[in-house]
């Protein structure tokens, strides 16, 4: 059996596996099948990348785990539609959340005030940061290092908490 043949042998027997860690992440059996099938898809592609007496059963579950990562990032950010309002009255809501009642939406227009009131250095970030974008891309976007994009959106989520503290 020659190494190609051997490493596809090794990915066909890993299936099993494959398919309960797939079942954990999605909670779903057609997701978990898709999710198997991608990540089998992606090793054999990929065959040349992996290092020879290293753990292939983690490389394998690595792999589906980044593409499990990568599909629901991708998903947050096609369901998440930027508001461009002046006074940010949407702010940021995926397409499926509804306002289902006129408390939900004066809680949403309550919270887009006072994030509206943030000076623009920190509502920006945080803003983006809530349409799903990761830090490293918000830091390319912005012009700013990646650490002071971390740091202003952790103090506008702290500050947001203490101001809303009191909210139920």
């Amino acid at each position: 059996m020659n190494q190609n043949s051997a490493f596809k042998a090794s990915v066909l027997g890993m299936q099993g596996n494959l398919l309960s860690f797939a079942l954990k992440l999605t909670l779903n059996k057609e997701e978990a099948q898709d999710l198997v099938q991608d990540t089998t898809l992606k090793a054999l592609n990929n065959e040349e990348k992996f290092v020879e007496n290293t753990n292939f059963k983690g490389w394998m579950l690595t792999i589906m785990r980044n593409i499990f990562i990568n599909n629901y990032r991708k998903s947050a950010r096609e369901n998440t539609i930027l508001d461009s309002t002046d006074d940010l009255y949407h702010i940021n809501l995926a397409q499926d959340s509804a306002i289902e009642s006129p408390e939900s939406a004066f809680a949403i227009g309550e919270i887009s005030q006072i994030i509206a009131g943030f000076p623009a250095d920190f509502r920006n970030p945080f803003n983006l940061h809530v349409a799903g974008y990761k830090y490293e891309e918000i830091a390319k976007k912005l012009g700013m290092p990646l650490g002071t994009v971390k740091s202003r959106i952790f103090f506008t989520r702290k500050r947001l908490r203490e101001i809303l503290k009191d909210y139920r």
